[in-house]
C-alpha cells in the first residue's frame, strides 16, 4: 500500500472516529437533559421559572424548595414533607431486599445442587411468576394481608415485594450456582458438613457478584414501586413514590414546580447512589452469571 493511501485510509479512520464520538456525545447531552431540567429548576425560585427559560441555569440559587420538599412549615406547624416517607421507604426495602436475596440463594443452591424429583418443574413454575402482572395479585395479596393483619403495615409491603421477587432472585442465583463445581459440594458432605455449612461456608463465599446484582435489582425495583405502595400501604407506612405523587397532585394554585422537582431528585437519589457506587460491579456480575450460566 502506498503513503498516499495510508494516509487517506488513516484520515477516514479519524473522520469516522470523530462522527462516532460526536454521535455518543450527543445522545450523552440528550439522555442526561431531564436530569439537567430537573436539578436546575430545582434550584430557582418559582418566579425564575415561570419568567424564565426551563434550560437555562439559575440566575440565583436558592435550597427553599429542597427544604419544602423535605420539610414543610406552614403557619408555625411542621406540616410533612417527604422526610416520614423516606424513612418508611428504608424500613420497607432493606429488609425485602435482604430477604429476597437470601431466600433467592437458598432456592438456587437447593435447585442446583440439591436435586429433588420435579426441581425443573418448581423452577419454571417460579420462573413464570417473573411474568405475572402486578395487577392480577392486587386483589389476592390484599385478602392474604388483610387476614394476617398485615394490611397497610411496612411489614406487609416486605412481604408483598420479598415474595414478587423471589422469582428474579431464584433465576439469578440458580444460573450462577449451575456451573459452581458440584464435585467441592460432594467432597464437602462426605467431611460430613451440613445442608447449611456447605450454603455458607462455600456457596456464599464465591457468590459476591451475583449478590451485587441481585441487591441493585431487588433494590430499584422495591424502591421505585408504586402500585404495590399505593395499593397496600397506609398512612404511616406510605412509601415515598406514593408520598412524591401525592405532593405533586396536592398542589392547589400556582403548581410549584421548583419543589416538585426536588422532591423528584430526592425520591431518585438512592437508586442514583447504588448504581454510581456499585454499577461497575452490577455489569461485572451479569457478565460472570451469564459466562457460568
Amino acid at each position: 500500500m502506498s503513503a498516499s493511501s495510508q494516509d487517506n485510509a488513516l484520515q477516514t479512520s479519524g473522520i469516522m472516529r470523530a462522527m462516532i464520538y460526536a454521535l455518543l456525545i450527543f445522545f450523552v447531552i440528550y439522555y442526561l437533559l431531564p436530569l439537567w431540567i430537573m436539578i436546575a429548576n430545582s434550584l430557582k425560585p418559582l418566579e425564575e421559572i415561570h419568567s424564565g427559560d426551563m434550560l437555562a441555569p439559575p440566575r440565583s440559587i436558592t435550597f427553599e424548595p429542597w427544604r419544602s420538599a423535605w420539610s414543610t412549615t406552614q403557619v408555625g406547624v411542621e406540616a410533612t414533607g417527604l422526610r416520614p416517607y423516606f424513612i418508611n421507604s428504608i424500613l420497607m426495602v432493606v429488609p425485602a431486599v435482604v430477604l429476597s436475596t437470601f431466600l433467592g440463594a437458598l432456592n438456587g443452591y437447593v435447585l442446583t445442587k440439591w436435586q429433588f424429583r420435579g426441581a425443573n418443574l418448581v423452577f419454571g413454575l417460579m420462573l413464570l411468576a417473573c411474568f405475572i402482572p402486578f395487577q392480577i395479585v392486587l386483589i389476592p395479596m390484599a385478602r392474604i394481608l388483610g387476614m394476617l393483619g398485615l394490611a397497610g403495615t411496612i411489614p406487609g409491603l416486605v412481604m408483598v415485594h420479598t415474595i414478587y421477587g423471589l422469582g428474579f432472585t431464584t433465576l439469578f442465583f440458580r444460573n450462577y450456582y449451575a456451573a459452581f463445581p458440584t464435585e467441592l459440594v460432594r467432597a464437602a458432605q462426605i467431611d460430613g458438613a451440613s445442608f447449611f455449612q456447605v450454603f455458607w461456608r462455600i456457596l456464599v463465599p464465591s457468590s459476591g457478584p451475583i449478590i451485587v446484582v441481585t441487591i441493585i435489582w431487588q433494590f430499584t425495583n422495591v424502591w421505585n414501586d408504586f402500585l404495590f405502595g399505593a395499593s397496600f400501604s397506609s398512612y404511616d407506612s406510605t412509601p415515598i413514590t406514593v408520598a412524591l405523587n401525592n405532593l405533586v397532585n396536592s398542589s392547589t394554585g400556582v403548581k410549584e414546580y421548583n419543589v416538585h422537582f426536588a422532591g423528584a431528585i430526592l425520591a431518585a437519589l438512592p437508586t442514583l447512589i447504588v448504581y454510581i457506587v456499585s454499577g461497575r460491579y452490577f455489569v461485572r456480575g451479569l457478565m460472570a452469571g451469564a459466562v457460568k450460566g
